[in-house]
């Protein structure tokens, strides 16, 4: 009988520490989801701001319509990335044509002075320091994720249920350039 209460007792310590690890690993899934869902309403933000720059500066720059293609073209492929890698090849290659945009915009001093494209510029700093603040906390969440599934004991509970990682959101080394907007 002893034995008996001892083994229901070491049961039902196992049964309270697996379904303990088990909400934990869901939460903090939970988490990592919640974090991408962050990028996604800036770049969603971002992606908003292009057609009004690209339209307030397209009379400005007619002779200039390469990079407004460029800047248009690459939004298009933003706006169709599916996977965290492909969404953030495709954003590095946003934020290298909006870098060449800025480029092209501090080269005209009547743009410059113009409040809507100040105002648009303005916008688009605010936002691209958002996005890098949620990449942040989204690769931080992918992080802890990541090695609470990897550790033991957590590893046992992890895989019985099958958490999979997550990648984290990377931009190549090339393409880590952030676009200087200067008012």
């Amino acid at each position: 009988m002893v034995y008996f209460v001892i083994l229901a007792c070491l049961v039902a310590a196992i049964l309270v520490w697996v379904v303990f690890i088990h909400n934990r690993l869901v939460a903090m899934r939970q988490q990592v989801k919640n974090a991408w869902h962050q990028i996604d309403v800036q770049l969603k933000r971002r992606h908003d701001l292009i057609p009004n720059m690209v339209s307030t500066v397209k009379a400005y720059l007619q002779h200039e319509q390469t990079t407004l293609e460029l800047v248009t073209a690459a939004r298009g492929k933003a706006m169709a990335a599916k996977s965290v890698q492909d969404s953030a090849t495709a954003e590095a290659g946003l934020t290298d044509a909006l870098g060449k945009l800025m480029a092209v915009l501090e080269s005209y001093p009547d743009l410059k002075g113009n409040q809507p494209i100040r105002d648009l510029m303005e916008e688009l700093r605010s936002t691209e320091n958002r996005i890098g603040f949620a990449r942040q906390q989204y690769n931080d969440s992918v992080m802890q994720y990541n090695t609470a599934i990897q550790v033991f004991p957590d590893k046992l509970v992890a895989s019985k249920f099958e958490f999979k990682g997550f990648d984290f959101f990377q931009v190549d080394a090339g393409d880590a350039s952030v676009p200087e907007v200067k008012a």
